[in-house]
C-alpha cells in the first residue's frame, strides 16, 4: 500500500518542484547582477561578427579562424555557465532564509527533498536558456564566417590552379570547423559540466550559512577537479605495487565522489579543433551529469532534513 501511494504522489511532487524552480527562475532573472554575466557573454560572442584584430594576420588563414570563434564562444559559456551556476544557488538558501520565504515554503508542508529539487532545476533552467541564446548566436556567426571564409578559399584555390579533388578537400576540411551536429554536443557538455558544480554548491550551501564560503569553497573545487584525475594516476601509480592497493582504489573512489573528474568534459577542446564527438562519449558525460546530479541532491536533502527552522 505504501508503495502504491508513493507512486500515485509523483505527479504531486513533480508539480511541487516545478513551481518551485519556475519561482526560482523567476528570482534569478529579476537579480541585474546576472545581466552583466549574459551581457558579456554575448558580446564576446557576438564580436566575432566583426573583423577584429585577433582575427588578423597568419593565424587567421582558413580554417582558423573558425577555430578562434569557437575557442573564445566556448570560453565565455564555460565562464558564464560555472560562475552562474555557483554564485546563483550559493545565494539561494540564504537569501529565502533571510526573506522568510524558506519558511512559509516548508510550513505549507512542501517536503525539503522537493523545494531542493525545485531550487536547483530552477538554477539550471536559467542556466539552460542562457545557453541555449549563446549557442544560437555562436551558430549564427560561426555559419556566416564559414560560408566567408569558403568562398574565399576556394576562390583562392581555384586560383593557383588546384584540382577539383584538392578543392573537395579543401571545403569538407573547412565545413569541419563550422557548425557541426559534434558542437552541439560540446554545448550539452559545457551544460552538464554546470550541472555537476551547481549541485555540488546546494550540498555545500545546505551545511553553511555563509553564501561567500560556499563560493568560494564551490570554486576551488572546481579547479581541483581539473587535476584530479591527475593525482590520482600519480597515487594509484605509487600503490599498485602494494599488497593496499585496493585500499587505494577505495579511496580513489570516494575521492572521486566528492571530488569530481572535471577534465572528463574536456572533450570541448578537441570539438574547437573540428574534430567529431561520438555519441558514446556524450552518453557518458550525460550519465556522469545524472549521477552527480542525482548524488549531491539526495545528499543535500540527508544534510537539510535534519536542519531546525
Amino acid at each position: 500500500m505504501n508503495l502504491i501511494s508513493n507512486i500515485q504522489q509523483i505527479p504531486a511532487h513533480l508539480g511541487r518542484i516545478g513551481v518551485i524552480a519556475h519561482h526560482t527562475f523567476t528570482q534569478l532573472v529579476r537579480m541585474k547582477v546576472f545581466y552583466f554575466l549574459g551581457l558579456f557573454a554575448v558580446i564576446v560572442i557576438g564580436s566575432n561578427f566583426f573583423n577584429l584584430a585577433h582575427h588578423e594576420g597568419p593565424e587567421a588563414v582558413g580554417a582558423h579562424v573558425l577555430t578562434v570563434i569557437k575557442n573564445v564562444s566556448f570560453g565565455a559559456m564555460t565562464l558564464f555557465s560555472v560562475v552562474l551556476s555557483i554564485v546563483a544557488t550559493s545565494l539561494l538558501l540564504p537569501k529565502d532564509a533571510e526573506d522568510r520565504t524558506l519558511y512559509t515554503i516548508l510550513a505549507k508542508p512542501v517536503p525539503r527533498i522537493d523545494y531542493l529539487a525545485g531550487k536547483l532545476l530552477g538554477v539550471l533552467l536559467l542556466v539552460f536558456v542562457s545557453l541555449v541564446i549563446m549557442d544560437v548566436l555562436m551558430v549564427g556567426v560561426l555559419q556566416l564566417r564559414t560560408n566567408i571564409v569558403l568562398e574565399e578559399q576556394i576562390a583562392l584555390a581555384l586560383k593557383r590552379g588546384w584540382s577539383a579533388q584538392d578543392i573537395a578537400i579543401l571545403k569538407a576540411e573547412i565545413l569541419g570547423h563550422g557548425p557541426t551536429y559534434s558542437l552541439q554536443g560540446a554545448v550539452v557538455a559545457v551544460f552538464l559540466r554546470a550541472t555537476v558544480i551547481a549541485s555540488l554548491a546546494l550540498l555545500l550551501s545546505t551545511f553553511s550559512t555563509s553564501t561567500l564560503f560556499t563560493t568560494i569553497v564551490s570554486f576551488l573545487i572546481f579547479f581541483m577537479g581539473h587535476f584530479q584525475a591527475d593525482a590520482r594516476e600519480i597515487y594509484l601509480g605509487g600503490e599498485m605495487g602494494t599488497s593496499n592497493s585496493w585500499i587505494a582504489q577505495v579511496i580513489s573512489l570516494l575521492v572521486t565522489l566528492i571530488l569530481p573528474d572535471f577534465q572528463l568534459f574536456n572533450v570541448i577542446d578537441e570539438v574547437i579543433q573540428g574534430r567529431i564527438m561520438p555519441l558514446w562519449v556524450l552518453g557518458k558525460l550525460t550519465l556522469l551529469g545524472l549521477f552527480y546530479f542525482v548524488f549531491y541532491l539526495f545528499a543535500s536533502w540527508f544534510i537539510f532534513a535534519e536542519k531546525e527552522f
